[in-house]
């Protein structure tokens, strides 16, 4: 855009009135005006939605699509930053008195941090292997499919199971909630056998 602004000075002469004395008003009038440059615009719109993918590979060996499809499915480190800063790990904000404390926190967390990223890797990796999507695990969608859910949105589908221990006669009952059917069928795509559930209570 090109701008040009423009000034009016005006002065006009305020008669005398009793005792005020005659002075002089000035007045000033701007206008502002705006023009596209052509050329500059012309460029830019022709720009517009362009992004630029490099790769190693020949373009017999990985065609655009393809290479776009592998850009968008890239690891991205930031992701397991997020995690640990944010609400599944909560990180931050950070509240310990001692450094060795500090420490053995970070240590816990990376832990668990590496446990969410194996978890999501094998649910997607199992689900691309046999052609499916999932369903039942959005929140206030449940016939939303996806073939690439993430950690949080499986574990939200385990709310709810606990595991109960009362003690009657001084003999010890356990109570464990049953799995519905989304919930079997995350842990078999997790490859984690069912009988590793059930034996909580055994």
């Amino acid at each position: 855009m090109s701008v040009t602004v423009r000034t009016d000075v005006r002065a006009h002469v305020k008669r005398r009135y009793g005792t005020r004395p005659t002075t002089t008003v000035r007045s000033e009038h701007v206008r502002v005006g705006a023009a596209n440059a052509e050329a500059p615009l012309a460029h830019a719109v022709r720009r517009l939605g362009w992004r630029v993918y490099a790769t190693n590979h020949t373009a017999e060996e990985v065609g655009l699509s393809q290479g776009v499809a592998a850009y968008r499915s890239e690891y991205l480190i930031e992701q397991g930053f997020g995690r640990l800063k944010g609400r599944s790990l909560s990180l931050m904000p950070l509240f310990v008195p001692y450094e060795h404390r500090v420490v053995g926190l970070l240590c816990l967390l990376s832990i668990a941090l590496r446990v969410f990223v194996l978890m999501q890797c094998v649910v997607r990796r199992n689900l691309q292997t046999i052609g499916a999507t999932l369903t039942g695990i959005s929140p206030g969608q449940p016939g939303r499919q996806t073939a690439k859910p993430t950690t949080e949105m499986m574990l939200s589908a385990f709310r709810g199971v606990t595991l109960s221990r009362i003690r009657i006669d001084g003999k010890l009952h356990e109570c464990l909630t049953p799995l519905n059917g989304v919930q079997k069928r995350l842990l078999a795509l997790m490859e984690v056998p069912l009988e590793s559930y059930n034996r909580l209570v055994t």
